[in-house]
Order: structure tokens, then sequence, then C-alpha cells
């Protein structure tokens, strides 16, 4: 679904490599990876392409969250929608009967519009402009029992992979456990989508009594891109 609108200050659609700056180059490379339908107008600031998730990897994380979820839980939030590649995926999935997408960059946020709507969910997505660890809590706690939260949080920037193990609790700007105390004053059943060498040593404590707790490596191309760590009723414990 291709459309004219033109993009706001700090918004892109580049179409040759000449255009593009040096620096995010690679990822330019992979857009049919990231966005299938690129080439329909996909919105995307310089920033944005660093925390994208690939389409492949976004469509089976929605297909897992969609399986494993309990029939009850009919609202997905996405807290860190950046340009919408996961909480497009969400949509598409028709698992749920509403989906809140948050973010809190409004140029950005503009590109998941957008991009939402080159593939033709965007009316099926409630969109919130603001900080997640705030909006989650105040906007969604009464409706905590029907909740799931999907977080991709800001890693710190491209430097997690020098890491050999990850320390969540140096992410920036929100640490682990920041994230896990704003998601679970509305629901346990959360699923993040963290670097994929992160500290399972960390992960482990917000597993309740002998609960487990279900982790995943999402690849592509025979490399691991990130894992994601399912919490609650989520983990099958």
């Amino acid at each position: 679904m291709a459309t004219s609108k033109e993009p706001p200050e700090g918004v892109y659609h580049y179409e040759t490599a000449d255009e593009v700056p040096l620096e995010i180059q690679k990822y330019w490379h992979q857009r049919y990876d990231i966005f299938s339908l690129y080439d329909s107008g996909i919105w995307m600031t310089d920033a944005a392409w660093y925390g994208i998730t690939p389409e492949p990897v976004a469509t089976r994380i929605a297909a897992d969250i969609a399986s494993l979820a309990p029939a009850h839980k009919t609202i997905l939030v996405d807290a860190f929608a950046g340009a919408g590649g996961n909480t497009i995926a969400f949509a598409l999935s028709g698992r749920w009967k509403q989906i809140f997408a948050i973010e809190r960059d409004p140029v950005v946020l503009a590109c998941a519009k957008r991009n939402a709507e080159v593939y033709g969910v965007g009316k099926k997505i409630f969109w919130i402009g603001g900080d997640s660890l705030v909006e989650v809590p105040r906007r969604l706690k009464a409706l905590g029992g029907s909740v799931v939260v999907f977080g991709s949080p800001p890693w710190g920037g491209p430097t997690y992979k020098d890491c050999e193990i990850y320390d969540l609790s140096g992410m920036e700007p929100y640490s682990l456990d920041q994230l896990h105390k704003a998601f679970s004053a509305v629901t346990n059943d959360m699923v993040l989508y963290l670097p994929r060498t992160s500290d399972l040593r960390q992960l482990v404590k917000y597993a309740k009594g002998d609960e487990k707790m279900k982790v995943v490596h999402y690849c592509m191309h025979g490399a691991s891109k990130a894992l994601c760590v399912y919490l609650g009723t989520l983990s099958g414990g």
C-alpha cells in the first residue's frame, strides 16, 4: 500500500546507496529483510535502523507469542514500538483484539504509523506517544488480566556487540530491573527482546519459585539476531 505523503524532517526513504550515511549502509542493504515492502514507501530515521527487528524474526516472534498466550489474553502492548517492525507483525497475526504501541520519540512514532499503513494494519493499532515505563502502568493497569507486554528496549547502542556476556543492568536508558518492575505492575505475562549475549544469570531471578523460564534465540541467515525471554504463563512453567 503506497502513499504519497511527504516525510517530516529527520525521516527518510533512501532509494540508492549513495543517499545513505556510511554508518547505516549495512542496514540499508538488508532493507528487504527488515521490511519486505520497503519500496512501497517505508519511512525510517537514521537511528531507527539500529533497533528495528527484521521482518522474518518479528513474524516468528508474533507467531510464538500468539501460540503461547492463554486465550483470555487479548491485548498486546508493544512497549517500544520504534519504527513499527514488531507492532506490524503483531497486527498481521490477527491474534489480538487490541494492540497498543508506545514510542517516546514523536518522529519515530510517525515512521511507525506510516509503516503500519504501508502494511495495511494502521487502523488495528492504538498509538501512544510517551515513555513506556510511565505509560504502561498508567494506561493499562486496569486491563492487566488481559494483557501481554512485549518489550524490545534500547540496548545502549551497537557497542553491545563487543560484550562476550552482556550486562543487562547496564542497558540504557532502562535497566532490566526497571523494565520488569514497570511491566509487572500490569502483568506477569511479558516477553523481553534482548541481546543474544545477555547474561542468563541475571534473567533467572525473575522466575518465581519453581517456575520455568523460556529463552529462545531467534536466528536469520544462520546467526542469532537476539533472544527473547518469556515470563509468566508464556514461559510454559
